[in-house]
């Protein structure tokens, strides 16, 4: 049986919406925002992280800064549903060279894939190198992102 994880209190919610804007934040910084004292921000913070509230904290790197200018979402399907042919799937995709991120979703495709390149002919050869040879893709779409807006409509569940 699951476990519920505790409630949020007023303070927890604050500490999540405050960190989503800067996980940087000194103690002192959080505890002045929040109003609380920077001992408790520190014995909350590492309570959310214990709760898996948190699960780390990430640098926002600007891959078109270090040449990567081209970002795509390519959906994949697979040709069977073979266990062992997904978790191998599941397992490398992560890894190849300018993977951002997988989905595993439902509907059509399988799985949603995040790839940033360098161009086009890198992303074409991102697509035959490690997804036309894999043995459990059959098939693949790539979509261009011509932009992309962070959104934080989420904090409205910490609310």
């Amino acid at each position: 049986m699951e476990s519920k994880k505790p409630e949020l209190d007023r303070v927890d919610r604050a500490l999540l919406r405050a960190l989503s804007v800067n996980a940087r934040a000194s103690g002192a910084a959080l505890a002045g925002e929040i109003g609380v004292a920077e001992s408790t921000v520190s014995l909350r913070l590492r309570r959310l992280q214990q709760l898996g509230h948190i699960r780390g904290y990430r640098a926002n790197i600007d891959l078109a800064a270090l040449g990567a200018s081209l970002q795509a979402l390519i959906s994949v399907r697979l040709a069977k549903h073979a266990r062992a042919q997904i978790d191998d799937f599941r397992n490398a995709a992560p890894h190849w060279p300018g993977v951002i991120g997988l989905f595993h979703t439902a509907g059509a495709d399988d799985y949603l894939l995040h790839v940033a390149a360098a161009d086009a002919s890198d992303l074409r050869d991102f697509v035959l190198e490690h997804l036309a040879e894999h043995p459990a893709v059959a098939h693949t779409e790539t979509n261009l992102i011509f932009e992309y807006v962070d959104g934080d409509g989420w904090q409205d569940l910490v609310k």
